[in-house]
């Protein structure tokens, strides 16, 4: 008899979301093993800190196991997980945001300028070199948002605004 007729099938994730929300803490088990790395790299490519993504990954199984009852199977358990992994990351990105926030004692919220770009002329060569770089790098429409804020705030000098504006353009700039 071959080796694949005496194995049993796997059990769906859906099956098992359906007996952990019953209580079946071997079925919740078994939903850890299968996607704690993934969870994991998820929160570990989102924050860029092993410390914050172990924390996040068992607070997002954490949720899991309170939430699973809402799984109600019509998206794949792992789009379901991904989706309740990425929110939990951003409710601790905007927690942390809360934390850090300041306000004067007229209760408005100061601007705040990274130390060194107060006057963006006399920003290291290098570091706005890497700027350019990264903001090269952004998708299309991360690249927009970027540059609006940019400009809305005024943060940065008009050439490098300018600059921006043209790397973001969806059409070309018609000349004078």
């Amino acid at each position: 008899m071959a080796e694949s007729e005496t194995e049993t099938p796997r059990t769906s994730d859906y099956e098992l979301a359906q007996r952990a929300a019953e209580g079946d803490r071997t079925a919740f088990e078994e939903l850890y093993q299968r996607h704690n790395r993934r969870v994991y790299s998820l929160c570990l490519r989102m924050t860029q800190n092993v410390t914050e993504a172990e924390d996040l990954a068992q607070e997002v199984f954490i949720q899991l196991f309170r939430k699973i009852g809402s799984f109600r199977g019509e998206s794949a358990f792992t789009t379901w997980l991904h989706r309740l992994t990425v929110n939990q990351v951003l409710m601790h990105f905007r927690k942390r945001g809360v934390r850090l926030e300041q306000t004067t004692e007229e209760g408005e919220v100061p601007v705040q300028i990274v130390k060194g770009t107060e006057n963006p002329n006399a920003m290291p060569v290098v570091d706005r070199i890497a700027l350019d770089k990264a903001i090269g790098q952004l998708p299309p429409g991360y690249r927009s948002v970027f540059t609006l804020h940019d400009i809305e705030r005024g943060r940065f000098s008009a050439r490098h605004t300018r600059k921006r504006a043209t790397l973001t353009s969806q059409r070309p700039i018609a000349a004078d």
